[in-house]
């Protein structure tokens, strides 16, 4: 029995070109004196790895893209650094004001399933363009923010793993993000006193890190992705005995063998939830799925560390030797329904506030004062929620009716979005929000409701 690992770590091979370049050879999460965390002997330097491992590593080589997420590097025609997608990066981006010059935003799907051809999407962004010219007030600062959108846009970019485009801009401030999106985002072009992040605030919540562990009797692979992309592979190989000599054996001699046998394989699928374990601690994950026949499975969920467990959310239908685009796809859709299910619960922790009269809030007229008062401590809102209304620059305060301020007296100003605007704010309070998918008991509630603090 012997364990083989392949790790994409995007440097050079050090087995003089033994294995393929970008992959290191050897047990999995190795000590500092060269065995392995799982207390077994290193691979031999030199030595030639399996074959399985090896052809698993050409499949699959490649270097790690989180560097390619989040170094800032610059797309072709972008002018200007990609931006990193956090938590932390939305939240700097909802608290960016460029005084009394109008910040644009525009969402731009390019899913190549929808906008099979280029043309597609720029005739989408032509269509936007129009109706914001129209509504640009004759600021050139705002008709050189749509003419730089233009240019990057139909300057060409890179869509392989793109399928939605976040361009914020504010040219009198020299202030140009592009973020590129692994979701289809609603198209729509907002101009507004503050950047509108409520769509890429969604997509972010709906792609946090997942791991991944595939398995059966001799393999198992062990995945992390991040916003739709594959950030760390792991292989594990422990071949089972397969040429015992039976002459001469008793049915006596085949039971011990096949008990030998089964108690191997029970060993490497402790070995698969610890290389789980290990990769957790390493690179982090918010949620956690297993992919294996239904016994393996329930063996790997038995052998799986707390810390797993409070992450583990179920089962996909994934066999061990499925291709990176295949997972990929698969945890796309599994993402999706973790976070549908989330938004259900705190949906239904709204309702039952609601009917207690406790801690809770429904529509935009209880919702806005709320959130002005620093009260809010959940905001959910409706994927696709807009509708004008009115913001008071003395006190900050938002309301659906106008002009007078409902907080201080003073006049307001009139707002594109009322609703992008309760999100910014809501994120400049450090307060979660939650863009929810069809959800239709929440729009019932109004479309926008809020749990409180007090």
């Amino acid at each position: 029995m012997a364990l083989w690992g392949a790790r994409s770590c995007g440097g050079v091979s050090e087995l003089d070109g033994r294995f393929p370049a970008g992959w290191w050879v050897g047990p999995l999460a190795a000590g500092g004196d060269g065995r392995s965390a799982l207390g077994l002997e290193p691979l031999v330097p030199g030595a030639r790895p399996r074959r399985a491992a090896y052809h698993a590593a050409q499949r699959d080589r490649g270097p790690s893209t989180k560097n390619r997420l989040k170094s800032g590097a610059k797309l072709p025609g972008s002018g200007g650094a990609v931006a990193v997608i956090t938590e932390e990066a939305i939240r700097e981006l909802a608290t960016f004001r460029a005084g009394d010059v109008p910040v644009t935003t525009c969402y731009l799907d390019v899913d190549g399933r929808r906008m099979v051809r280029h043309q597609d999407y720029e005739h989408e962004l032509d269509r936007l363009l129009r109706s914001a010219r129209n509504r640009a007030n004759g600021s050139e600062s705002v008709q050189r923010d749509l003419q730089r959108i233009e240019d990057y846009v139909k300057g060409g970019f890179d869509r392989s793993h793109t399928k939605g485009l976040a361009i914020f801009s504010c040219s009198a401030r020299d202030f140009w993000k592009v973020v590129p999106l692994p979701a289809p985002v609603r198209s729509q072009i907002i101009i507004n006193a503050a950047p509108a992040v409520a769509q890429l605030e969604s997509v972010v919540q709906d792609f946090e890190r997942i791991g991944v562990l595939l398995a059966d009797r001799q393999r198992a692979r062990m995945f992390v992705f991040e916003l739709g992309e594959l950030t760390d592979h792991s292989e594990l190989l422990e071949a089972l005995p397969r040429d015992y000599d039976h002459r001469g054996h008793g049915d006596q001699g085949y039971e011990r063998e096949q008990h030998h046998i089964d108690e191997l394989a029970a060993q490497h699928l402790r070995h698969a939830a610890q290389v789980a374990f290990d990769v957790l601690k390493e690179r982090g994950f918010e949620h956690f799925a297993i992919g294996a026949p239904d016994p393996i499975a329930h063996t790997l969920e038995h052998d799986l560390h707390p810390y797993l467990r409070e992450r583990y959310r179920g089962r996909l239908h994934l066999c061990v030797n499925a291709s990176i685009d295949e997972i990929r796809h698969a945890v796309l859709d599994f993402q999706a329904e973790i976070e549908r299910r989330k938004e259900a619960e705190l949906v239904e922790r709204v309702r039952e506030a609601l009917g207690a009269g406790g801690k809770a809030v429904a529509g935009l007229e209880q919702v806005l004062p709320a959130l002005h008062q620093h009260r809010v401590d959940r905001l959910l809102v409706s994927a696709g929620f807009s509708t004008s209304g009115w913001r008071c620059f003395g006190c900050g305060a938002l309301a659906t009716v106008g002009r007078a301020c409902p907080a201080c007296g003073a006049e307001m100003s009139h707002v594109e979005d009322v609703v992008e605007e309760a999100v910014e704010e809501a994120l400049a309070q450090r307060v979660k929000v939650e863009i929810c998918v069809d959800n239709a008991d929440l729009d019932v509630l109004g479309r926008i409701a809020a749990l409180l603090r007090y």
